[in-house]
């Protein structure tokens, strides 16, 4: 039996998913869910084989919630809006239906799930690479999605003070908490506003308007308190970026 999650926040949409596998014994539906919040719970809890998963919904998107995943199922995409349907995520999702879809079209995928459980599929390898397409295709952010034990949040770009490289990750810093995050401190630098947030080191970017003081360091170099009391040495680059930043 192929077990199945729903997740859309349209219930006409789940309704016809639902309606079309009924005609499949072999698949089985075990959750649904509207939103992505509660969809990334279910899949880490359940454990399903196959997830049809819409991309744009309130709360957290398709491929936020990708990117949180424990276990990695295979997706099929279930959506109306066609700029998302590129080659590469053709190449690494299991299929994209363009919403309405026929029956026909449904079964279509059905049969390369199949296929793609018969070859044992590298799921973790194919989620990877639709999350890295997505993430460069955006060309900014104003937002980021972290995971603190089982809670995950949204922190607004504007509620961050700095960004800190830490070996293959990135620990992201606010008023008075730290999140870790698995990516690298280059997309940061490449997505955050340029005028909002600067690079000043190999290791940190720095929000700006969060700076406290600045002080000198060394000759070139200096040293900026941000408004949560962290301090940061700026490199002699950095140094000289801050201040044609700030002038």
């Amino acid at each position: 039996m192929i077990k199945c999650v729903i997740i859309d926040d349209e219930m006409p949409a789940r309704c016809i998913i639902k309606e079309y596998l009924s005609g499949h014994e072999s698949f089985e539906v075990i959750g649904e869910s509207s939103n992505g919040f509660d969809g990334l719970k279910m899949i880490n809890e359940l454990k399903p084989d196959v997830v049809f998963l819409d991309i744009q919904m309130p709360k957290l998107t398709g491929f936020e919630m990708l990117e949180l995943l424990d276990t990695k199922p295979l997706i099929l995409f279930t959506t109306a809006y066609d700029q998302y349907a590129i080659k590469a995520f053709e190449c690494n999702a299991v299929d994209y239906l363009l919403k309405p879809f026929t029956l026909t079209r449904f079964e279509d995928a059905l049969l390369k799930i199949k296929s793609r459980i018969a070859n044992n599929s590298n799921n973790e390898l194919a989620i990877g690479k639709l999350v890295q397409t997505y993430k460069s295709e955006q060309e900014s952010i104003d937002r980021v999605v972290v995971k603190t034990g089982n809670k995950v949040k949204i922190l607004p770009v504007g509620s961050i003070f700095c960004f800190e490289a830490a070996d293959d990750y990135v620990v992201v810093h606010t008023a008075d908490e730290q999140f870790i995050k698995n990516e690298t401190l280059g997309f940061f630098e490449s997505k955050l506003p340029e005028k909002e947030f600067l690079r000043i080191h190999r290791s940190f970017i720095i929000s700006v308007s969060r700076i406290d003081s600045i002080e000198p360091y060394t000759k070139e170099t200096h040293s900026v308190k941000m408004k949560n009391g962290l301090i940061v040495k700026t490199s002699r680059t950095g140094s000289h970026k801050l201040k044609s930043l700030l002038h």
